[in-house]
């Protein structure tokens, strides 16, 4: 919380400095109302307390490897593993790589496919699409496709955007069972 500095805004709000110091340093809890009262005096809104970030960053260096299957790729996950709304993931695949000759669907309502560098053979419903350097393709996630870099091809790099975000617990396996009864526990997958 921002108090530090403020001039009586412990004794607008009712509180001493003490409680105050100890809740800037998180050794202490506030109870609702005092809560309220030192936003009022501080002339801040409650809720801008809790909102969310404007944005998260994830940086080169630290983008998370994935394992979603297939054979001769690399792929990582490019947006925060709790965003829900969608979801991107960068794959490096090699000649002769891809998801595998099995059609698999995702449990999402669209799936973009935009190709960075290379070519991308992707299998919709037995239709197949040929994608070169700079090519995007948008279809539905929930109907079963594959996709593959062409053996004499050369490296591909793509860029996947899945919307909303596959779920934390997995696409086969129903989420583990949560001990205190407090809803499923996840964990990303993807």
């Amino acid at each position: 919380m921002c108090c530090s500095g403020t001039v009586h805004h412990d004794e607008q709000a009712g509180l001493t400095k003490g409680f105050v110091s100890k809740l800037e340093r998180d050794l202490a809890n506030v109870s609702v109302a005092s809560l309220i009262r030192l936003c009022d005096a501080l002339g801040v809104s409650v809720g801008s307390l809790f909102q969310a970030p404007k944005g998260q960053v994830v940086r080169h260096g630290a983008r998370p490897p994935i394992n979603f299957g297939g054979t001769k790729m690399t792929e990582y996950l490019l947006t925060p593993s709790g965003e829900k709304r969608v979801q991107a993931i960068l794959s490096d695949i090699e000649p002769g790589g891809g998801s595998g000759n099995e059609p698999h669907s995702l449990p999402a309502d669209v799936e973009f496919v935009l190709i960075l560098a290379g070519q991308l053979h992707v299998t919709v419903a037995g239709e197949q699409i040929t994608l070169e350097q700079g090519d995007a393709f948008t279809f539905p996630a929930n109907i079963e496709h594959t996709f593959h870099v062409p053996p004499r091809a050369g490296r591909a790099q793509v860029l996947w955007i899945i919307s909303p975000a596959l779920p934390d617990h997995g696409l086969d396996a129903p989420p583990p069972a949560d001990p205190h009864g407090d809803g499923p526990k996840s964990s990303i997958v993807r």
